[in-house]
């Protein structure tokens, strides 16, 4: 507490107290007040002090009255608030104004004018004499600092609000110090000394508890965000390592996976025509054809694996263009329609939306193509598949629609999951990868829209695609 202590050189007073360092002021004797009034300078100095103050909150109120005319009804609190601030530092200014033409201890008459300003202060004040004697304090300061009523040197002071806490030095400046008293059970005060005239100081007091534990909370949030960016640095980093493995990895699986399978593939053609020679047995023949057949579809489900991972990775980029709907139902229909009659299956168009949507076409043909062969797998000879399109007001929406087997619940939830399958037992040709419903719903997704599945064991499957509109439909006359 030694560090903290206000010597006779730069207080005029042999007790201890809260200062650091030294000033050099004159030691002359200050003049007395005559008559026990405020002193005219300092009358001056809080009447201009006080218009100040009265300027300021008209001001205020003026432009409130001007926002509460847009609704605005909060601001009379802070205008209460801001003048309240304004009307203390005017006090004050005035206080401190009288005391600097006394700085020796006043009479009583003027002593019950000082406590009257000190009185309006909202904040512990207590000015001191060069001596060290208390001339004036106010409330505030006798109950922050737990003084009573006893009148008290500045020594006395300062070692009963010491002893249960300690005190920090903020700043110090021409003789100005500011010093946070921290207590025991928490709290935490400002005290600001700043010097009068002649020698004397004043002491202003005021609990900063609140505001200590807004930085301490502020604090603990910026060094939490601080962490959580740096977490998010190092985690799109790693995302940014992982997607780079993956596209290499990619890269080096269709070289070596296609090569090789191109190789068996047109090494096996050669071998069906016997472009070097008869192979000797008719069996050859079969074994080469399935060697063959294996390898295109092979090839084939591969590519389609590669197809998802670019999708979902973002590496295969979309053209925008704009595809007009019924068009594209219609390819479809011409594409799948001898593959409905070998499965004994009415392959049906509804009529026509006039849509037209932004999109790659190949890959919106892609979409629907891998819904309608789904459909016609999974919908038993004598069922039914329709393909059709309906516009709304900002989109448009392709719904493929089967009397197939249909599927659970359980199933469906299963089948938003890649290499998912349906029930294999009414399927013919074979059962397909299982990635045909998680393309199309990459498709619709990068596109703009979305995939849902409604479906019903023994009843059938709707697969619904929404796709946002590039041109209205044209209307049709009635």
């Amino acid at each position: 507490m030694e560090n903290f202590m206000r010597s006779a050189e730069t207080s005029g007073a042999s007790a201890v107290g809260f200062g650091v360092g030294k000033r050099d002021i004159g030691n002359g004797q200050m003049k007395n007040i005559a008559g026990g009034a405020i002193p005219p300078v300092a009358m001056a100095v809080l009447l201009t002090a006080w218009l100040a103050a009265g300027l300021f909150i008209a001001y205020d109120i003026l432009t409130s009255m001007d926002a509460t005319e847009f609704g605005e009804t909060t601001l009379w609190p802070g205008i209460v608030q801001r003048g309240g601030v304004a009307l203390m530092l005017a006090t004050l200014l005035g206080l401190a104004a009288a005391l600097r033409q006394n700085g020796d201890m006043p009479d009583r008459t003027q002593r019950h004018n000082y406590q009257t300003l000190a009185s309006a202060i909202p904040m512990g004040v207590a000015c001191w004499t060069r001596t060290g004697q208390l001339i004036v304090c106010n409330e505030h300061y006798r109950s922050g600092l737990g003084m009573g009523k006893t009148s008290l040197t500045y020594q006395q002071a300062v070692k009963r609000i010491t002893m249960g806490g300690y005190i920090k030095l903020v700043s110090e400046d021409d003789g100005n110090r500011m010093m946070e008293l921290h207590r025991d059970d928490g709290t935490c005060l400002l005290i600001d000394e700043r010097p009068l005239g002649e020698g004397g100081f004043m002491t202003l007091v005021s609990d900063i508890t609140e505001a200590k534990k807004t930085d301490t909370l502020l604090h603990t949030i910026r060094q939490e965000q601080r962490l959580l960016a740096r977490r998010y640095h190092e985690e799109k980093l790693k995302a940014e390592a992982a997607s780079r493995s993956k596209t290499n990895f990619l890269a080096h699986l269709s070289h070596d996976i296609r090569t090789p399978l191109n190789h068996i593939i047109g090494f096996a053609e050669l071998m069906r025509h016997e472009t070097f020679g008869p192979l000797g047995d008719a069996r050859y023949d079969d074994y080469i054809r399935s060697i063959q057949a294996s390898g295109e579809h092979l090839l084939a489900s591969f590519a389609t694996i590669l197809e998802l991972a670019e999708l979902e990775s973002g590496q295969k980029a979309l053209r925008s263009e704009k595809v007009a709907v019924d068009e594209l139902l219609d390819t479809m229909v011409q594409r799948f329609r001898a593959q409905a009659v070998r499965a004994g299956v009415l392959f049906v168009l509804g009529e026509g939306s006039g849509a037209v949507v932004h999109g790659d076409k190949l890959g919106l043909s892609r979409m629907i193509g891998n819904l309608v062969e789904n459909s016609l797998r999974f919908t038993p000879s004598g069922g039914r598949v329709t393909l059709a399109a309906f516009a709304a007001h900002d989109g448009v929406v392709i719904e493929v629609t089967d009397t197939g087997i249909g599927m659970s619940e359980e199933r469906l939830e299963k089948l938003s999951q890649p290499f998912a399958l349906g029930d294999a037992a009414f399927t013919r040709e074979g059962v397909g990868s299982g990635l045909g419903i998680a393309i199309a719903r990459a498709i619709a997704e990068q596109s703009g829209g979305q995939l849902a599945i409604d479906s019903s064991p023994a009843l059938g499957t709707t697969v619904a695609i929404s796709l946002p509109l590039a041109e209205m439909p044209a209307l049709q006359a009635a």
